[in-house]
């Protein structure tokens, strides 16, 4: 797809009507142009025929993007002293770092965010561009600095501690989303964080309830803010502390395991991965229910591995996998994105995950 395809396809996302004249005086072209792009549109299967009716293949994730800061110890961490190591800054965020992997793994994504107008903002934006993902979506504004995340890790690669600055997420509003309804009608399925504020995330589910939603939980503070809407998701990916907070039941065996599942099957959710660090993955469905153990491996970043974690599943939903297939494929995905300093891998693929699967017998 060009460029100007792709600004046709976004003004058309955000106004079906529009005429063609309407698209040649906004790109500043001729009428007849536009109507050439149109044709080349409807031939690669993006809109189907006239009045525009956009083809439902793109996915749409609606949550946090940021600047991480990240500090890596070279030697086990000392507190309250100076730590020789290295600083790196990259850009992230729940909801871009998954918009981003999903676009790696080849899946059509619109994302929906706000970023200040600042240098970190424009980084943001400009990564964004070179993702092939439109920026037509991310509010900019002069409210909030652009959200930043600094994240101190070990000499193991695992984090210490961090401390994010995300107040700019409560300008991702229910008038911001109504301003973007067609561009989240026309997506077969959303994805959400819970960076987003509560109200918001509560008009999605109550709005777009026809849809599959997934959410990633995020932290176990943030991930309250669903308990009282959680039979509104097809999916949930929660850690074993997130899961316990959202269902009150304890998990410390295998049965406690299964008691969770059970609870948020009972509420409604269709799919449930809790992720549990170094002892690997409980999943469940209606029909199956297993664990994974997670293979050793050496890891760089830990970081945004939840993240591909999440993209790979969604991946693996909208091929029709079987849930335990999902599962296995988001291990290879996480593991993937572990490997490098960077909290979005960009050699994530579908080739290179089911290598991957398949070298470290993952099953």
């Amino acid at each position: 797809m060009t460029d100007r395809e792709k600004e046709i396809l976004n003004l058309i996302r955000e106004n079906p009507l529009i005429s063609q004249q309407e698209l040649a005086d906004i790109l500043s072209i001729k009428r007849s142009s536009v109507a050439v792009h149109i044709t080349n549109l409807i031939k690669k299967g993006l809109i189907k025929g006239r009045g525009y009716i956009l083809n439902t293949d793109d996915i749409v994730v609606i949550g946090g993007s940021n600047i991480d800061l990240q500090g890596f110890s070279y030697e086990n961490l000392i507190p309250k002293d100076s730590n020789p190591g290295e600083i790196k800054l990259s850009v992230g965020g729940v909801g871009r770092n998954i918009a981003e992997n999903l676009s790696l793994l080849g899946m059509k994504v619109n994302f929906i965010s706000a970023v200040g107008n600042d240098i970190y903002g424009k980084k943001i934006l400009n990564e964004l561009q070179s993702s092939g993902i439109s920026t037509n979506n991310i509010l900019v504004t002069e409210q909030y600095p652009t959200s930043t995340y600094l994240s101190i890790l070990d000499s193991e690669g695992d984090m210490n501690v961090a401390i994010s600055s995300m107040e700019i997420f409560n300008e991702i509003t229910i008038d911001l989303l109504r301003e973007k309804s067609n561009t989240i009608k026309n997506s077969k399925g959303i994805i959400l964080d819970t960076n987003l504020p509560k109200e918001t995330l509560e008009y999605i589910v109550n709005h777009y309830g026809e849809k599959d939603i997934f959410i990633d939980t995020v932290s176990t503070t943030k991930s309250l803010k669903i308990k009282e809407i959680i039979d509104k998701f097809h999916t949930i990916k929660p850690n074993k502390y997130e899961a316990e907070i959202l269902s009150g039941i304890e998990i410390r065996s295998k049965e406690d395991l299964e008691r969770a599942g059970n609870y948020f099957l009972s509420k409604g959710v269709k799919n449930i991965i809790i992720t549990l660090g170094e002892d690997g993955v409980y999943y469940k469905d209606q029909y199956h229910s297993g664990h994974i153990p997670s293979p050793e491996i050496e890891v760089i970043n830990a970081t945004g591995a939840g993240d591909a974690f999440m993209a790979a599943l969604i991946y693996g939903h909208y091929n029709n996998w079987s849930i335990k297939d999902q599962v296995i494929f988001s291990i290879g995905g996480s593991i993937l994105a572990m490997s490098d300093e960077n909290t979005v891998n960009r050699n994530v693929s579908v080739n290179n995950i089911s290598k991957l699967i398949k070298e470290m017998k993952i099953c």
